[in-house]
C-alpha cells in the first residue's frame, strides 16, 4: 500500500478515485505527461468511480426484475419488435420529452424483459427507476391507506423518473385501486415517464379498468404521450426453457 502523504489525503477526503490513480501513477514514469495531463487522470478516475457508484446506487433501488442490460436485447425472435423505435427509445429522449412507454402482447414474448432494459438504460442516463407489479403497488398503496403513509408514498412514486408498472390488467380493479391509479398517473403526468406492460391489447384497457368516468382520466394521463409497442409471437420463455445466457428475455 502507498504511504504517501497526499494519497492519505485524498483518501481523508473519500477521493477514493484519485487515490487510486495516485498510487498508480507512483508506480510509473510519466515524466512526458504535463503537471494538468496528470491532474486530468486523476480527476477522470475520480469521476468514472464516482459515476459507477452512483450507477450501482440507483439499480439497487430499481429493483429491476430482471436487470436487463441493452446490449443484451435479442432482436432476431419473431415478436413485432421495431429496432428503429426502441433503438430511439434506448436514446432516451423520450425520458427527456417526459413521455410513456407502453409494451403489450403474449405472456412470455419479453415485455418484462424489455421494460427493465428501458430502465436500465435509464439509470445508465442518470434517472432513477423503480419496478413493481400493478397487483403489488396497488397492495402497498391499500396498505400506505390504512397506517398513515399514502400521502408519503405517492410522493415517493412522483419523484421517480422511469417507474415500471408491471402486470397492467390482470387483476379486477376496484373503486379504491382505480383512483389510486388515478392519483399516482396524475402526479407523474408531464412530469416523469412510467413504462407499462401488459397482456390486454391498448384497446381493452379501458374496460379492464371499469369505471368509464376513471378510466377516461387514467388513460388520458397515460396514453396519450406514450410510445406503444405491440409484441407478439411465440413464447422466449419456452424457447429458451433450460438455457441461462444473459439474452434469456422473459
Amino acid at each position: 500500500m502507498l504511504h504517501h502523504p497526499t494519497h492519505e489525503k485524498l483518501t481523508r477526503l473519500k477521493l477514493f478515485g484519485m487515490a487510486r490513480a495516485f498510487a498508480e501513477q507512483s508506480a510509473l514514469d510519466l515524466d512526458h505527461l504535463t503537471f494538468e495531463e496528470r491532474l486530468g487522470l486523476l480527476v477522470d478516475h475520480e469521476v468514472t468511480e464516482r459515476d459507477g457508484k452512483a450507477l450501482a446506487l440507483r439499480l439497487q433501488r430499481a429493483r429491476l426484475k430482471p436487470n436487463a442490460a441493452a446490449e443484451d436485447i435479442d432482436y432476431r425472435h419473431p415478436r413485432g419488435l421495431d429496432k428503429a423505435l426502441f433503438q430511439r427509445l434506448l436514446a432516451g429522449q423520450w425520458l427527456t420529452d417526459r413521455q410513456n412507454v407502453l409494451l403489450t402482447g403474449p405472456t412470455g414474448v419479453g415485455k418484462t424483459w424489455l421494460a427493465c432494459a428501458l430502465a436500465h438504460q435509464a439509470c445508465r442516463q442518470g434517472y432513477s427507476a423503480y419496478y413493481v407489479r400493478l397487483p403489488r403497488l396497488l397492495d402497498e398503496l391499500g396498505i400506505g391507506r390504512a397506517d398513515g403513509r399514502y400521502g408519503k408514498l405517492l410522493k415517493q412514486l412522483a419523484r421517480i423518473d422511469t417507474l415500471v408498472i408491471d402486470d397492467w390488467g390482470l387483476a379486477v380493479l376496484d373503486d379504491a385501486h382505480r383512483r389510486d391509479l388515478l392519483e399516482v398517473l396524475d402526479d407523474r403526468h408531464g412530469t416523469r415517464s412510467t413504462i407499462v406492460t401488459s397482456q390486454l391489447p391498448i384497446e381493452h384497457w379501458h374496460a379492464a379498468i371499469g369505471d368509464p368516468t376513471l378510466a377516461d382520466a387514467i388513460l388520458d394521463r397515460l396514453v396519450h404521450n406514450a410510445h406503444q409497442l405491440n409484441l407478439k409471437g411465440d413464447s422466449l420463455r419456452r424457447k429458451r426453457a433450460g438455457l441461462t445466457s444473459p439474452a434469456h428475455q422473459e
